[in-house]
């Protein structure tokens, strides 16, 4: 039995119930962060201490999506880290089932949100399963390179090289004055995409892995 347990320690974890798990997990998870976020935004009076809030918010649901599948599939190889992607994937489905069934009807989203679709919620679903799919499949990278090179993963210094190729995105589009972005959270959310691909592409520099 010991042999077994040291060899699961080692591996990837990929099996079906394992990332059925996680995506119904972070379904709830993601659910839970837009709906504060929808809230604070509604209820909260514009400012330093709503910017505050929803930053602290858009952080932690970045740090979930971007970490927690490749911290469960325990990302060492490719198999786990297309598994992360997959299990991010299935985690978007429970969102749309959450999101149709409660959150859009609670009153939750303002009218701002609708208009942005022409008087639909559902304009946003096909960007949530992409982006959260391609952050998951990035973080699993940034973890898995971070297991080659010092054996095991840490998700603080993945995170936070990802955040600071966020940061240098984010200067960058609004200095070259890409159309929309400016000095708010809103631009720092998009350019976590391009960051967190920069990230993953630094951290492969050096990294090896069988």
């Amino acid at each position: 039995m010991h042999p077994a347990v040291e060899l699961h320690a080692t591996q990837d974890v990929t099996d079906v119930p394992s990332i059925v798990r996680g995506a119904i997990k972070l379904g709830l998870i993601e659910s839970v962060a837009v709906l504060l976020f929808s809230l604070a935004s509604r209820f909260l009076p514009k400012g330093p201490v709503e910017t505050v809030v929803l930053a602290i918010i858009l952080f932690a649901g970045l740090a979930a999506v971007a970490l927690l599948p490749g911290l469960w599939t325990r990302a060492r190889s490719i198999e786990g880290i297309a598994g992360s992607a997959g299990m991010s994937l299935a985690a978007a489905v429970v969102f749309l089932l959450i999101d149709a069934a409660v959150l859009q009807n609670i009153g939750t989203y303002t009218n701002r949100w609708y208009e942005i679709g022409g008087g639909s919620g559902w304009w946003y679903h096909p960007v949530w399963w992409m982006a959260g799919t391609f952050i998951s499949w990035m973080g699993a990278w940034l973890l898995a390179n971070g297991t080659a090179r010092a054996g095991q993963p840490s998700a603080p210094v993945a995170f936070g090289t990802a955040i600071g190729c966020t940061i240098i995105a984010a200067i960058i589009g609004v200095v070259l004055g890409v159309p929309g972005a400016g000095w708010n959270l809103a631009t720092f959310g998009v350019a976590f995409l391009p960051g967190i691909a920069l990230a993953t592409a630094l951290s492969s520099l050096g990294s090896r892995r069988g």
